[in-house]
C-alpha cells in the first residue's frame, strides 16, 4: 500500500510573493539560477543605460568589475525618476525596483523609449531582488537620490540630498547573491565582449570597461563611431572580396491583421570574403544568439537573389543543382541591426525573435536591395557569383566523396534516418559529440528535453538487448537494436564472422564520438542494462573501452532536501555522510530520486547532462584479459564458479545494499 502524502487541498495553494518571485526561481526571470542567469541579471541593467544612450543621453556608460563579485553600471543619462508619482500614488523608486512588470517603457505612444531593449519592466526590479546588496544613486533634477536594498529588501528609504553636480545620471552597484546563483564569479571577458557588441549597434557610444586586479583598475573603451559598417570593415580585414556596404530603411507594419500596427527600423552591413564567414544579427540592441526572425529573413533574400543571377547570367551548368544557404554563407560577413516598437522575444534572455512581420519586411527590403546592388556593381557581382559556386561545386564534391567514403565502411547513407529513434546533435565536431544511450521511450523523452542539442545526442535501447557472451554471433547481428547502435557509433566493430553483413570493419578514425555514456536508471533493473551494454561493448568494439571512450553517468539514488535547498546523494554511503554529517540533528526529507522518464528537464541536465555538474565514470580496464574473465563469469555459463566468485567477494559490496 502505498503510504499516504502531505494533504492537497483548498489550502495547500499558495503564490510566491516579493523578493521571493525572484529569489526562489531566477531560472524564470534569468534563464538559469547559474552563472548565465547572473550574467544576464548584469545585462539587465546595462540593458537601461544603452536605452538612454541611444536616445540621447549620455554618450559614456561605464561598468566596474570588482574584485569581490560585485558589479557596478554607471551612465550620464537622464537619471531614472525615483521620487513621488502623483498618478501612481507611490514613490517612483518603489515602481522600478520593488515592482516585476512597472516601468518608463509602457506609454501607449512610446514617448520615452521608441526603440527599446528593456521591454517587460523587469530588470532594475529582478536583479535588486537577486542581490545580496544593491544600491543607486541618482542624479538629476538637483538632487542626489540614495537608495540602499538588501536580499531584496530596503533598508532606510529614500535619501535625497541637493548636489552641485551638473550632470544627471544613474550609477548602480550591486553583489549577485550566491543563495540566488549558483556562481557569482563573472569572468571579464563577459564583459568585454557584451561590451564590445553593444558599441558595434550603439554608434558613438563608448562602453568603458574598469576591471579590478590586485586593487588596480584596468581600463579599455569600446566605441564604433560609425557603427556596424565600421564592424564589418574590421571583422573582414584587407582582403575582403567586395567592399563593405550599408543599407537601412524603416517600414511600417503589423504580425497579423488582427494585431497593432508597428514601426521597424532595419540596418545591414555586408561583405564578401574568402577568408573570413561571421554573421550576427542584433534587435534593439540585444545579440540574437539563436537569430530567429532576422536570421531566416537573411537567408531566404540572400538566396533568392543569388540564385536569380546565377540564373540570369547563365552561371549554372546544365541540370545543375540550385545554390543553399551554406555556400553563401562560407563566404559571407553580415551584421544587422534591427529596431522595433514592438518586439516578440522567444523568452526573457531575448536570444531570439519571432516577429513576422521584422521577417517579411527583411526579406523583402534584402531582396530588392540585392537585386539594385548586382546591376549598379557587375564587377562585385561576378566575385560574389563565382564565389558562391566554387563554394558550391567544393561542398558537392566532398559530400560525395564522403557519402562513398561512408556507403563503403558502414553500409548506410543516412544514419540520422535509417536509424530508428536515433536522435542526433547538431555539430559535426567528433571532438565534442556525446552520445546518451538510454533505455526505452521515456527516458529518451526525458534526455531529450534535457540535453544540449549542439553536442548530445541520444540512442534508445529497446528492452533487454542480447547478453552477447551468450549468444553466437548469428543472434547477435540479427538484432536491430545492436546493429543500429554500431552504425550510430560508426566505427565499425571488431568481429570478423560471416555474420557481419552491414557493419564495416573497425576503425576508430571513424567514431563519431567523443564520449559514449551509458545512461540507465539507478536501480537494479538499470545495473543491468548497463551491463548488458557495457558487455556488448566489450565484446564488439573493446577498443572503444581501452582508449577511454566508454562512460557511465551516475544517477543519484537520493534527494535530500532542507529549507530549499538539494543534495544529491548517488550511494547509500553518500546518504548517510550528508545525512549525518552536514545535515546532523536538522529534520530534512529524502526522497528516491525519480527514473529517468519521471524527471523535470532542468533536475536531469543539472544530474546527469552538464559537463559542469555530472558525474561520469569512465570505463578504463587496465588489463583486458581480466575484465573478460569477469564478464564471463559474472554473464557466462559457469554457474558454480559465479556462486564461488559471490561467496568470496559479496562481503565487500554489503554497504552498498539497501537493507532499510
Amino acid at each position: 500500500m502505498p503510504t499516504k502524502g502531505k494533504q492537497y487541498d483548498n489550502e495547500s495553494i499558495s503564490s510566491l510573493k516579493g523578493a521571493d518571485r525572484v529569489r526562489k526561481r531566477p531560472g524564470v526571470i534569468f534563464g538559469s539560477d547559474g552563472l548565465d542567469g547572473c550574467q544576464h541579471a548584469v545585462f539587465e541593467i546595462m540593458s537601461n543605460a544603452i536605452d538612454e544612450a541611444r536616445e540621447g543621453h549620455g554618450e559614456l556608460i561605464i561598468v566596474t568589475r570588482f574584485a569581490d563579485h560585485s558589479i557596478q553600471v554607471e551612465d550620464f543619462g537622464r537619471g531614472c525618476p525615483v521620487d513621488w508619482n502623483e498618478k501612481e500614488g507611490r514613490y517612483n523608486w518603489e515602481l522600478v525596483f520593488c515592482e516585476l512588470y512597472a516601468g518608463g517603457k509602457y506609454d501607449a505612444e512610446g514617448e520615452n523609449y521608441e526603440y527599446s531593449l528593456g521591454l517587460n519592466g523587469l530588470g532594475s526590479c529582478a536583479t535588486q531582488y537577486a542581490s545580496e546588496y544593491f544600491d543607486a544613486t541618482i542624479y538629476r533634477d538637483g538632487f542626489e537620490y540614495k537608495l540602499h536594498f538588501e536580499k531584496g529588501e530596503n533598508v532606510g528609504g529614500l535619501q535625497k540630498t541637493p548636489t552641485d553636480r551638473k550632470k544627471t545620471g544613474s550609477i548602480f552597484r550591486w553583489k549577485p547573491d550566491l543563495e540566488v546563483f549558483t556562481d557569482i564569479n563573472i569572468p571579464a571577458a563577459y564583459y568585454a565582449d557584451v561590451m564590445k557588441r553593444q558599441a558595434v549597434v550603439n554608434a558613438g557610444v563608448t562602453f568603458r570597461f574598469r576591471d579590478e586586479v590586485d586593487g588596480k583598475f584596468a581600463t579599455q573603451d569600446f566605441r564604433y563611431e560609425n557603427g556596424i559598417i565600421d564592424y564589418v570593415t574590421e571583422l573582414a580585414g584587407e582582403k575582403s572580396l567586395t567592399a563593405p556596404v550599408f543599407w537601412q530603411t524603416e517600414r511600417r507594419g503589423r504580425d497579423r491583421e488582427d494585431k497593432p500596427e508597428y514601426k521597424v527600423k532595419l540596418s545591414v552591413s555586408f561583405c564578401f570574403s574568402n577568408t573570413v564567414q561571421i554573421i550576427e544579427h542584433y534587435h534593439n540592441s540585444s545579440w540574437l544568439e539563436h537569430g530567429g526572425s532576422p536570421e531566416k529573413a537573411m537567408r531566404s533574400a540572400f538566396v533568392s537573389a543569388i540564385d536569380g543571377y546565377l540564373r540570369a547570367q547563365g552561371k549554372y551548368q546544365k541540370n545543375e543543382s540550385k545554390i543553399t544557404f551554406n555556400d553563401i554563407q562560407d563566404a559571407l560577413v553580415l551584421v544587422s541591426n534591427n529596431f522595433s516598437t514592438q518586439t516578440s522575444y522567444e523568452n526573457q534572455t531575448k536570444k531570439a525573435i519571432n516577429n513576422k512581420f521584422v521577417q517579411d519586411a527583411m526579406a523583402e527590403f534584402l531582396r530588392a536591395q540585392l537585386e539594385v546592388y548586382f546591376i549598379e556593381n557587375p564587377f562585385d557581382a561576378e566575385k560574389i557569383a563565382e564565389q558562391v559556386l566554387v563554394n558550391k561545386r567544393s561542398r558537392e564534391s566532398a559530400e560525395k566523396a564522403r557519402l562513398n567514403i561512408k556507403k563503403k565502411l558502414s553500409g548506410t547513407v543516412d544514419i540520422a534516418n535509417r536509424v530508428q529513434k536515433f536522435v542526433d546533435c547538431r555539430t559535426k565536431d567528433t571532438e565534442r559529440r556525446e552520445l546518451y544511450i538510454v533505455e526505452g521511450d521515456s527516458a529518451l523523452g526525458s534526455v531529450k528535453l534535457s540535453r544540449d542539442a549542439e553536442f548530445q545526442g541520444i540512442m534508445p535501447v529497446r528492452g533487454k538487448i542480447l547478453n552477447c557472451l551468450k549468444a553466437d554471433f548469428g543472434k547477435i547481428f540479427k538484432s536491430e537494436i545492436i546493429t543500429d547502435l554500431m552504425k550510430v557509433l560508426g566505427c565499425g566493430v571488431e568481429v570478423q564472422n560471416k555474420h557481419v553483413k552491414d557493419l564495416a570493419a573497425f576503425d576508430l578514425m571513424n567514431l563519431r564520438w567523443n564520449k559514449i555514456v551509458i545512461c540507465t536508471d539507478a536501480d537494479v533493473d538499470g545495473y543491468q542494462i548497463r551491463t548488458l551494454i557495457l558487455t556488448m561493448l566489450y565484446r564488439l568494439v573493446p577498443t572503444l573501452i581501452e582508449r577511454g571512450y566508454v562512460y557511465i553517468a551516475e544517477s543519484p539514488l537520493y534527494e535530500i532536501t532542507y529549507k530549499e535547498k538539494t543534495w544529491f546523494a548517488y550511494t547509500d554511503k553518500e546518504k548517510n555522510d550528508i545525512v549525518n554529517g552536514e545535515l546532523k540533528g536538522k529534520k530534512c526529507t529524502i526522497n528516491r530520486s525519480k527514473g529517468l522518464g519521471e524527471n523535470e528537464p532542468d533536475m536531469m541536465w543539472l544530474t546527469t547532462m552538464n559537463p559542469e555538474t555530472r558525474r561520469l565514470i569512465k570505463v578504463m580496464p587496465e588489463d583486458a584479459e581480466l575484465t573478460s574473465q569477469i564478464f564471463d563469469l559474472l554473464l557466462g555459463d559457469n554457474l558454480q564458479g559465479r556462486k564461488d566468485h559471490i561467496a568470496d567477494n559479496g562481503y565487500k559490496y554489503l554497504e552498498l545494499a539497501d537493507i532499510s
